[in-house]
């Protein structure tokens, strides 16, 4: 009871707001006040533990109303569905009925925008990082050493809220202190991304000084998901990746009426900030080299479902040894009425459109073959191979091998695909999926492009099975295979070709892939940076799948013409012994019957129009880069600017 109160009482008799919805309230009411809990030292414990629940958790759960953020619900979506990786199906969802349509404006309100400025526990969680910066050192029983972390991880909460924003919208205003929330005018203009850059990066350093880079396993059980030295250096390394792409650094800002504009942009190209982004990778290594702890998770087999395995507890398993920092939902908050679980997929489940977050053509076809050379259609379309391109056998036989990365059975449920995969042993079992048009699972939706399946693909990553019921409750929200390729970007883009393959190859190799360069010799990757960012970024979204990492790539390079791109899906028709088409499921069907299980089947690519997106047709305006600003928090008059082309 008092961790509910510790925070939620203190930012209770909320009256004129002059900044968001909740940061600036009127004093303290009620029985509980700062004195209650900063005269306590469990009291203050607890309040730190409920700061913790004001962070990022990136799985749309929540199904019901209240005082949630935005994020979490599905009436929303994940912004991911607005890259080329995949698409949504299900009307309900602003993705879909704003973005698509292109009908998105600054005048939205809850439940409208990808990251709403207000509703996302943005600013709770600032107040009361800094009120516990302010008041611990006055805490009694509280040990020196106590007081100093407490800051630390509050500074980081801070840091981490300050980036989940300003990848939306730039740089935004800075805030170095708590409010009482009775003065009568405020002025806190947005401040620059150099100066939000430098505020974020200024509170993980400070922080990191203070923070031990793991947390001791004796103590795993109460502090596992806190913050870590290993954790505010992983955070300050994206940010600064961020900061140095070219949506802030570049010779003109990404859209002319941010010209003058210093919370859009850098104001030209400016090379150290990639240096800036390279030594603090190096630094980040540096330490784990040292320190050790935290390390990929290496599969016990050399088969690709072991080493699909080894990928799934990495990203998946609570304790993870290369997961840097965890964002939970509490197991009874997850299962009790109102919230929708991602945590358990049935054949059922997969039919509801709020999991329609379908993989695209495009991206199934971004997955490289086992061995690590990349897939190419035409080619394998003409070698008469297409009936090879997730697996080879069947389960009727038991003979199935997975053909392609072991991470596209991570992130897509494709034809053939057993429905088990034993977190033991990584073997196999259970009947495959049917994605046929007619098949078990897929039925006519590839046709109908409705959906869970309606690309001819269905999403898995963190939709798994009975075998994580009850288990999953955590969002990876910093793993160590993203330092590997944050490290290999910053090297590319500072000049060392060698040192950023050198990189990628350590996140390959986990999955049993030989490496980048001698796996692609015609593109030259040793010698052209163009050809070698384009496999970095690739090979992100194969590694960092749902995890919030294509769309904000997309964004931070300015690819306009990957929204633009009019994306595809895969209708698989089964065929007889005549090559006819035969729209019949099999295990659900004419399996009773005494068919065997079918192994031919033909492959149509089709253009996704259900929905189509504005931007194939109408072309991709700059402005949708970031955010608009609620222009009610604009018109409030305290210097929020808003941003170019809203």
């Amino acid at each position: 009871m008092a961790t509910c109160m510790s925070i939620s009482a203190l930012f209770s008799c909320v009256d004129d707001v002059k900044f968001g919805d909740a940061f600036l309230e009127k004093a303290p009411g009620g029985s509980v006040t700062k004195d209650t809990v900063f005269n306590n030292a469990e009291y203050t414990r607890q309040f730190l533990t409920s700061l913790y629940s004001y962070q990022y958790y990136g799985l749309p759960y929540y199904n019901g109303s209240g005082d949630f953020p935005e994020a979490n619900n599905p009436y929303v979506g994940k912004c991911e569905v607005l890259s080329d990786c995949w698409h949504a199906n299900w009307s309900g969802s602003a993705m879909y009925n704003r973005y698509y349509s292109g009908s998105h404006t600054a005048g939205y309100g809850r439940l409208a925008d990808k990251w709403h400025y207000i509703t996302n526990r943005v600013w709770q969680a600032v107040r009361a990082g800094w009120l516990l910066i302010e008041n611990v050192d006055g805490v009694p029983g509280l040990s020196n050493e106590e007081k100093l972390s407490i800051k630390a991880e509050a500074k980081c909460i801070i840091a981490a809220r300050y980036f989940d924003t300003f990848r939306h919208y730039g740089g935004i205003p800075i805030i170095k202190a708590s409010f009482s929330g009775t003065d009568a005018s405020y002025d806190m203009p947005r401040g620059s991304v150099e100066e939000t850059v430098n505020f974020m990066v200024g509170l993980l350093d400070e922080a990191a000084a203070s923070l031990p880079w793991n947390v001791d396993e004796s103590e795993a059980s109460n502090e596992e998901g806190h913050w870590t030295k290993a954790a505010a250096m992983a955070l300050k390394c994206r940010i600064l990746l961020f900061a140095a792409s070219p949506l802030f650094n570049d010779t003109e800002p990404y859209h002319t009426d941010g010209t003058n504009n210093p919370a859009v942009w850098y104001g030209a190209y400016k090379p150290e900030l990639w240096t800036r982004c390279k030594d603090a990778c190096a630094e980040f290594f540096t330490e784990l080299n040292k320190n050790g702890h935290y390390e990929l998770v290496q599969a016990t087999g050399v088969r690709p479902q072991d080493y699909r395995l080894a990928y799934r507890k990495g990203y998946a398993t609570m304790g993870s040894s290369e997961i840097l920092l965890r964002v939970s939902v509490t197991t009874t908050d997850a299962f009790k009425s109102g919230y929708y679980s991602w945590h358990q997929w049935s054949d059922p489940l997969m039919s509801v459109q709020r999991t329609s977050y379908c993989p695209t053509q495009e991206y199934v076809e971004m997955f490289p073959w086992a061995d690590g050379t990349p897939f190419d259609w035409d080619k394998t379309a003409a070698d008469g191979k297409l009936d090879q391109m997730f697996l080879t056998g069947t389960v009727a036989k038991g003979n199935i091998t997975l053909t392609r990365d072991p991470r596209l059975y991570e992130e897509a449920i494709v034809n053939g695909q057993q429905k088990t995969l034993d977190w033991t042993t990584g073997n196999m079992s259970g009947q495959s999926f049917e994605m046929w048009v007619g098949g078990t699972d897929a039925q006519l939706r590839p046709e109908t492009q409705s959906g869970a399946y309606g690309t001819g693909y269905a999403p898995i990553k963190f939709l798994m099975g009975d075998d994580m019921l009850r288990q999953y409750t955590e969002w990876p929200y910093l793993r160590l295979s993203e330092m590997y390729l944050t490290y290999a970007e910053a090297l590319l883009q500072t000049g060392d070709l060698a040192g950023a393959i050198k990189q990628v190859d350590v996140v390959r190799s986990r999955v049993g892939l030989g490496g980048l360069a001698e796996c692609n010799p015609t593109k030259n990757l040793k010698s052209d940076k163009s050809a070698l960012l384009q496999e970095i970024l690739r090979e992100r979204v194969c590694e960092l799948g749902m995890e919030d990492c294509r769309f904000f790539d997309m964004i931070r390079y300015k690819m306009k013409d990957r929204f633009e791109k009019q994306l595809h899906g895969l209708r698989i028709y089964r065929l007889d012994a005549s090559g006819n088409r035969v729209k019949t499921a099999w295990y659900n069907g004419d399996r009773k019957n005494g068919v065997e299980m079918p192994t031919t089947f033909e492959y149509e690519r089709f253009e996704i129009s259900a929905p189509t997106r504005y931007w194939w047709t109408n072309g991709f305006d700059p402005k949708w880069y970031l955010s608009p600003f609620p222009q009610t928090e604009v018109n409030k008059g305290y210097g929020l600017i808003q941003n170019p082309g809203w």
